[in-house]
């Protein structure tokens, strides 16, 4: 189920409950978290969310990530995170390799999980001065809990659960941990990369695509998940109708007979390991112009493919690599020419 987030999960949530302290062998707590730096002025700093608003009075030293992605934004502030949670890749300290790079010789985070519910004791045993959730489900009831730990910033108002833009996500731990500016500089970093790659592939412009996985069928995802975004960021379009399909969720399944939906000029497939061939050989799909003038691109669920990883996570760390890998694909994708596959 979580793989439809990672591309692949958590069509439903499961409700978080109070657990013992850590599935698997216990890990010792990180120590020497930090926020060196913070700008003037940065404090104290009220952030709205979800459920209210979070005060943060000075700079945090020891903080703990919720979020699946968060650290991310973290750790390109240069604050190293005392405890990570696991999403996918079984990275040591949940980090892959463009966020281990920037934590450097700095002891890497405790590892929670949340598969059976958010690990509040393993939390609480680690000593935050600041909980950040922003690219999570964390519910009322999990999120009067971590406030019971810590000071606690959950998802953004306005947007669904693991539907916030990776702007916000920076822009928010930004303000956090008291280094605003710097987030926002880092933000238009991206952005400009983004908007160079736009005049680069004027062919992008207007054209309609979608972003799917083959799970149970055909899952695509909708205008609030992050991995469509990308797309529209880079000067695609989406179907008109997809919202409506799709409803407040990040991303839904299609019945077979909605299956035209998926013949955009580009389309982006997170196939399980090993699934391609299986997708490309499915008779519904394989008679699609999409499929048979080569305008599909398939990101095949690989662990140790930066690019699968980094397109999951689509975080300030991540998108460079997303830029500079999936860009020839669609390229290729959208290049009118079958011959030419993505």
């Amino acid at each position: 189920m979580r793989s439809l987030l990672r591309p692949l999960a958590l069509l439903a949530v499961v409700p978080f409950v109070l657990t013992a302290c850590g599935s698997g062998a216990d890990e010792p707590a990180a120590e020497g978290g930090s926020t060196a730096g913070s700008e003037t002025g940065a404090f104290p700093a009220t952030i709205k969310h979800k459920f209210g608003a979070t005060e943060v009075k000075a700079a945090p030293q020891r903080v703990v990530s919720v979020g699946l992605v968060d650290q991310d934004a973290l750790l390109a502030l240069d604050v190293a995170p005392v405890g990570t949670t696991e999403w996918f890749g079984e990275k040591p300290g949940a980090l892959f390799p463009w966020a281990k790079e920037k934590l450097g010789d700095r002891p890497l985070p405790t590892v929670l999980s949340d598969k059976d519910g958010i690990q509040f004791e393993k939390i609480a045993a680690l000593r935050p001065d600041l909980i950040i959730g922003l690219y999570s489900g964390v519910t009322a009831d999990d999120y009067k809990k971590l406030s019971a730990i810590a000071p606690t910033v959950a998802q953004p108002p306005g947007v669904p659960d693991y539907g916030v833009a990776w702007q916000d996500v920076t822009r928010t731990v930004g303000q956090a941990v008291g280094k605003p500016k710097q987030a926002d500089e880092l933000v238009k970093g991206i952005e400009a990369r983004f908007a160079t790659v736009r005049s680069e592939h004027p062919e992008f412009q207007g054209k309609p695509a979608l972003m799917a996985t083959p799970y149970e069928g055909y899952f695509i995802y909708g205008s609030q998940d992050p991995r469509s975004r990308l797309l529209t960021d880079l000067g695609f379009t989406l179907p008109a109708d997809l919202d409506s399909l799709i409803g407040d969720k990040f991303g839904a399944n299609i019945s077979k007979e909605r299956i035209k939906l998926l013949d955009q000029q580009a389309l982006v497939w997170f196939p399980t390991k090993g699934g391609t061939a299986k997708l490309q050989a499915d008779p519904l799909y394989k008679n699609l112009p999409v499929r048979t003038q080569g305008r599909d691109v398939f990101v095949e669920e690989n662990y140790d493919d930066q690019l699968y990883g980094a397109t999951s996570f689509v975080s300030i760390l991540s998108l460079p690599i997303v830029l500079d890998q999936l860009v020839p694909k669609l390229k290729a994708a959208v290049d009118g020419n079958p011959a030419t596959t993505a």
